[in-house]
């Protein structure tokens, strides 16, 4: 996904308002960008507070800030510049991170990117943008040129870029039908876990239907709240701890109401993972099963 979200990027600045700040990575990625536009990126260093200040500053000057990192140091590293610079003053800047989930096992549980929903969510102004596969992710971009925000792209870190697309329409709280089966019951993911959710529906939910959920976030609770009543079992998948994640933010919905739909949660072991590996071990190991 990283090198497609470039190129969508890239694309993308057809005003040439669009800014794209790296703190020292993401090259053999961004050069696309870099070349095209080489005074509408900046590299920021190993700075991740400071970075944040500088997209809020080019942002407030009506510019659409993207701000690149690995996941744990474009997050927790910043919380406090992302909620005072960039949230509190509802500023478009899109803070996208690599490496969702375990996607950087190798690296160990100091590069796991297991709460970052439970702390983007929490700010007010934040959307959560997790897309699943890449025609979620080059509707996404689409989405956002269109309707500059603060926003939180997660983005998994493989290099594949599909020759074709299809075209989807991608708005927040709303679910894309990935398989059909039972309308009353289905499997609901974000994020780059599609292919696990399938595999749990082959094993244990074969009649369920299976659903795609790109955009969410605080401001969307009561819209998709109604879209719940639909459905008697909701069965979700995620690559992130349950507690803050996408399955505690679907109960969140529910808070108050006399809405009966069943929600089940899938997701990452609650425990700190001590081990080293590929993404695709660890994620065998502690995912959801």
């Amino acid at each position: 996904m990283r090198k497609l979200f470039i190129k969508e990027l890239t694309k993308a600045n057809k005003k040439k308002n669009i800014y794209l700040i790296i703190n020292d990575l993401g090259f053999n990625v961004i050069e696309p960008f870099k070349d095209k536009f080489p005074d509408r990126i900046f590299n920021a260093g190993v700075s991740e507070q400071n970075m944040m200040g500088m997209a809020a500053g080019i942002a407030s000057e009506k510019c659409n800030v993207f701000v690149y990192s690995i996941a744990n140091f474009s997050t927790f590293r910043c919380a406090e510049q992302i909620r005072n610079d960039i949230d509190y003053h509802n500023l478009p800047v899109t803070i996208v991170s690599v490496g969702s989930g375990l996607g950087y096992g190798n690296l160990g549980y100091t590069h796991h990117a297991l709460q970052d929903y439970a702390l983007m969510r929490c700010f007010s102004n934040m959307i959560i943008m997790s897309p699943g596969n890449n025609n979620e992710l080059v509707s996404i971009i689409n989405y956002i040129r269109k309707n500059p925000q603060p926003s939180y792209l997660r983005l998994d870190k493989n290099d594949q870029i599909d020759k074709k697309f299809k075209k989807i329409k991608v708005e927040p709280g709303k679910i894309i039908k990935l398989v059909n089966g039972n309308s009353k019951k289905i499997i609901l993911t974000t994020g780059n876990v599609q292919n696990l959710a399938l595999k749990i529906r082959n094993k244990k939910f074969k009649n369920h239907s299976v659903y795609s959920m790109p955009i969410w976030g605080m401001k969307y609770k009561i819209k998709f709240r109604n879209l719940i009543k639909k459905f008697d079992e909701i069965i979700t998948v995620e690559d992130h701890l349950h507690d803050g994640g996408f399955g505690s933010w679907i109960k969140e919905c529910l808070v108050n109401t006399n809405i009966k739909t069943k929600i089940k949660s899938k997701f990452i072991k609650d425990s700190v993972i001590n081990k080293v590996g590929s993404s695709d071990y660890l994620l065998n190991k502690y995912g959801p099963k």
